[in-house]
């Protein structure tokens, strides 16, 4: 594996730990018998994060494969 593989690893395990939490949430909102409002707020919730999450993902990847470590390096 490169320098750069090594570094992507963590925050993709991050993003797929994120996106599991997500998507089980709203596994589970929906099994449960509330409201059908609640059901899809909840579900909106969990899409935005997930598409946000991979968005963040994508980002870090280019930043990391452009050889900019550090985000502190910005400022």
């Amino acid at each position: 594996m490169t320098g750069h593989g090594k570094k992507i690893v963590a925050p993709v395990l991050v993003t797929i730990g994120i996106i599991a939490y997500y998507a089980l949430l709203a596994a589970v909102m929906i099994l449960l018998v509330i409201p059908f409002l609640i059901k899809l707020i909840v579900a909106v919730f969990s899409v935005v994060i997930t598409i946000l999450t991979a968005a963040v993902l994508i980002e870090r990847i280019k930043e990391i494969r452009s050889g900019e470590e550090d985000d502190l390096g910005q400022y």
